[in-house]
């Protein structure tokens, strides 16, 4: 077995990988051993032609694809392993010599990951990320915990109001005909939620019990049904029953429901540190995103297409898992969006170009700043990993290849990057 690199312009290279004529033979054999049964010659039983007569019959080059695609498959990835270039890309693979009793030879045209040349990055200006924990954030929080203690009171002396909560029946018609998800019974809808489309929940505001009225509204011209989009439609409501939302009073006997603490103030107090934390949390994601997309503007660097063709894949892959987990195939939602997948790997093209830049940005800067990453550094993830999974950091541990450590270690070194750039920007 033999691996060449040879290196190409645009940070590109061709892989160049050789495997014994021995080898090449075996997958033949292999190849004719899985395929047999398909080939029926009088005189012979199914399955029982023998290798040299299929050969003969249609050419000795009938094995030949199943046997060069096993022995892609099994070499390409273990080369990979062995080589010592950073290949950032799917491979584009083409076959150079395929022939029984000789070696079998292929080469894969790849991406590596480009250089990147930065500027100053220490003491980038960021404009001031604001942390500071209002008494109106504060009243805010309180007023939402006020609310989720609340309770659900049926109303039968007036009429709807926004806040209440409506139970309607409704059918939708455009122009005179009823739409195909235009019809709800016995349906909760909390006015003034904007829930549905344009000024729908407006129009029950005011009616009363009994009541059945007609509501005019137009569907927004980005409507995710294009046969609805931007048209006029009428609604036949019938309002069924108004629920009231009645809250505690804001007291010491609140707080001490809602918390360990016994009056107002001391809740207070404790709202207020609770989100300073959050703000403070969010103020640094906010600084680090910043400074990296100030240095990923700056930088120079020429990013091959294939690699970003291949974040392209691995973006609309994510988003098919992210899909997968709400109970929504990929398949199905593309058809509901009348796209394509090659429309939504153009749309997401910018957002793979920033991801790279971001990536090389923090890896320069981890190198330039010769961050490390300790074994205590992973054993720590290792432990988090475990926790997610529910296993053993030690069995997880295990279970890992080389280079699975080796990722870990180098998105740690990020991460400890990123710190560096939020700790040492100015904020002007």
């Amino acid at each position: 077995m033999s691996l060449s690199v040879e290196k190409l312009e645009g940070s590109m290279a061709k892989l160049t990988i050789e495997v014994p004529a021995e080898e090449f033979d075996k997958a033949v054999k292999d190849a004719y051993n899985k395929t047999k049964g398909r080939f029926q010659v009088p005189g012979f039983r199914k399955g029982k032609v023998p290798q040299q007569f299929i050969e003969k019959m249609y050419g000795p080059e009938i094995f030949y694809q199943d046997a060069a695609n096993d022995l892609i498959n099994k070499f390409y990835p273990e080369e990979l392993e062995n080589c010592e270039e950073e290949i950032v890309s799917n491979p584009e693979i083409d076959v150079e010599q395929v022939e029984k009793g000789k070696p079998f030879i292929f080469t894969a045209t790849v991406a590596l990951k480009p250089e990147i040349k930065l500027g100053d990055y220490k003491g980038v200006e960021i404009e001031k990320v604001d942390a500071e924990v209002t008494d109106a954030d504060v009243t805010a929080e309180i007023l939402k915990t006020q609310k989720e203690n609340g309770r659900k009171v049926d109303v039968t002396d007036r009429a709807a109001k926004l806040d209440d909560e409506v139970n309607i029946d409704f059918e939708g018609f455009i122009d005179d005909v009823a739409f195909e998800g235009g019809k709800g019974e016995g349906f909760k809808l909390t006015l003034g939620s904007h829930s549905f489309i344009d000024t729908f929940e407006d129009q029950i505001v005011g009616k009363n019990i009994g009541d059945e009225f007609d509501v005019n509204v137009t569907f927004p011209e980005d409507y995710h049904q294009a046969d609805l989009a931007g048209k006029p439609a009428l609604f036949k409501v019938k309002l069924n029953a108004i629920t009231e939302l009645q809250l505690p009073e804001l007291d010491d006997d609140f707080a001490s429901d809602v918390s360990s603490f016994e009056t107002m103030d001391e809740y207070k107090e404790d709202v207020k540190k609770t989100l300073q934390v959050k703000k403070d949390r969010e103020a640094k994601r906010t600084r680090e995103s910043k400074v990296v997309e100030k240095l990923a503007e700056s930088a120079e660097v020429d990013i091959p297409e294939p690699m970003i063709a291949y974040n392209q894949e691995r973006m609309f892959d994510e988003m098919s898992q992210n899909m997968m987990y709400q109970g929504l195939r990929m398949e199905d939602y593309l058809r509901m969006m009348k796209t394509t997948k090659e429309e939504m790997l153009e749309r997401v093209k910018p957002d793979a170009i920033v991801r790279i830049k971001t990536g090389l940005v923090l890896e320069k800067v981890a190198e330039l700043e010769n961050i490390q990453v300790s074994d205590e550094d992973v054993d720590e993830e290792l432990k988090k990993l475990g926790e997610s999974y529910q296993m053993e950091p030690e069995k997880l541990k295990e279970i890992m290849g080389e280079k699975e450590l080796a990722n870990i270690k180098k998105d740690l070194a990020s991460r400890k990057a990123l710190d560096f750039l939020a700790e040492n920007c100015k904020e002007v």
